[in-house]
């Protein structure tokens, strides 16, 4: 699948079929986040793979009862775990590059025909403790990966000229 098409065709997927994703698929999706970029080149990140059953329906009910996480046959936990540096434009450096690593990982999932969605809403500490994530670094995102059952129709998106102007802010 070509990079343009991946972007297009990746969607939330919150349904998943009983059936494992494969080491290599898995893989591929891993070695997406490790590729990632990040602020010089500190690589800050911990990937926790969760496959045990039982744990992905803790961490289901530690997402405000999204039943789909623990549904996915793999949940990734991506951790932050240099948290204290801010990037000179103000941002947690931490948040941006875990950020692109996630992101990274959802089009190599798409790209080898797996769903994923986006996890933000989770109850920090209780995810920490499930996983047994120090207090030092911190979750930034859960990634439930798996087949979807049916692939979901695009959301509608804004016009480029709704969210691009030129040399200003128009």
């Amino acid at each position: 699948m070509e990079t343009f098409e991946c972007i297009g065709a990746r969607r939330s997927v919150r349904s998943y079929e009983d059936r494992e994703v494969e080491e290599e698929k898995l893989g591929q999706v891993l070695e997406a986040g490790r590729l990632a970029p990040s602020a010089n080149n500190r690589q800050g990140w911990k990937f926790v793979v969760v496959r045990d059953a039982e744990l992905r329906q803790r961490l289901a009910r530690a997402a405000h009862g999204q039943s789909f996480v623990g549904q996915a046959p793999v949940v990734i936990a991506a951790c932050a775990t240099e948290t204290g540096r801010v990037m000179s434009c103000g941002h947690p450096a931490h948040l941006v590059d875990t950020s692109i690593a996630i992101d990274h990982m959802t089009l190599a999932a798409r790209e080898q025909g797996l769903g994923t969605c986006w996890i933000g809403a989770f109850e920090q500490e209780e995810v920490k403790r499930i996983l047994g994530v120090p207090a030092s670094a911190t979750v930034v995102g859960l990634l439930p990966v798996g087949y979807p059952t049916s692939w979901p129709s695009a959301s509608s998106r804004k016009p480029l000229g709704e969210v691009v102007c030129y040399e200003r802010w128009q």
